[in-house]
């Protein structure tokens, strides 16, 4: 998943487009269970999935958590440097108090006394959720959306989580 593969239609419903069709090859069941192929897009591709080639639902959050951050911060995920990405630019920012640094000159006009700017920290925590190391710390895409929506801030989120406390 990456901005350019979200697509939206009349009524701003997202759907998803490029599976990567073009990547298939034919290949028996063995061959396909073995591969350990990286797959997906620089950038966006959760650590084990670097590793295994294996697509699981807890890589596309990590993924999901990619995109989110690309989109709140405006700045592409391979930006950075080897020793840096998105997710440790982040949680860097974060740590030094430098909030406003998360924002794209231009991109967002926030006031930090204002809803919008409670709700921009919201999607960076969503985001950091989703793009924790360990796959099984990251919530499910339905415990990402109720907190998104504002119907749980993640009572259930482990006191880990908070991003300020994340490790680089």
């Amino acid at each position: 998943v990456k901005p350019q593969n979200v697509l939206f239609d009349a009524d701003f419903e997202a759907h998803l487009s490029d599976y990567g069709l073009d990547r298939l090859s034919i290949a028996t069941l063995a061959e396909a269970s073995s591969s350990t192929t990286p797959i997906g897009t620089l950038g966006y591709v959760s650590p084990e999935a670097s590793l295994t080639g294996q697509a699981t639902k807890e890589a596309d959050v990590y993924s999901f958590g990619i995109v989110l951050l690309e989109i709140l911060t405006g700045r592409k995920p391979v930006m950075f440097t080897q020793d840096e990405d998105i997710v440790k630019w982040v949680k860097r920012q974060l740590q030094r108090a430098q909030i406003s640094e998360l924002l794209e000159p231009g991109l967002l006009e926030l006031d930090p006394e204002s809803s919008e700017w409670e709700e921009f920290l919201l999607g960076v925590k969503v985001g950091l959720l989703c793009t924790m190391t360990d796959p099984l710390e990251r919530p499910s895409m339905t415990d990402v959306v109720f907190m998104l929506e504002g119907c749980r801030v993640g009572p259930d989120i482990p006191s880990s989580a908070d991003p300020t406390s994340l490790p680089s």
